[in-house]
């Protein structure tokens, strides 16, 4: 079951937060020239199967499609959300659609 919860986009640690009862969840961004690394997310398992993951990979493609950017997915479940979902599949990287299988 999927729930709404607040995204914050902390500048200062380059990531996508979610604060779960006194834990955080987050994906890792890097900002390149003209796209956005994401590199790594982390889901405490106690908040596993309640649709943090995919809540952080939203709020980060959505940045980037607001801001320009190009996906450079290298976290694993990033690339397969993205994979999964064809909403995003524009914003991807020219190197990383072949990977993802979205050529």
């Amino acid at each position: 079951m999927s729930e709404t919860l607040n995204v914050v986009m902390n500048e200062e640690a380059r990531r996508f937060e979610i604060e779960l009862e006194g834990d955080v969840a987050f994906a890792e961004y890097r900002l390149v020239d003209h796209g956005i690394i994401l590199p790594h997310t982390v889901v405490p398992d106690a908040f596993e199967g309640r649709g943090v993951g995919s809540q952080l990979a939203k709020a980060a493609l959505g940045y980037a499609r607001e801001q320009g950017l190009k996906v450079i997915p290298t976290c694993p479940f990033i690339a397969a959300y993205i994979a999964k979902h064809p909403e995003w599949h524009d914003i991807v990287h020219d190197t990383y659609r072949r990977q993802l299988g979205i050529d």
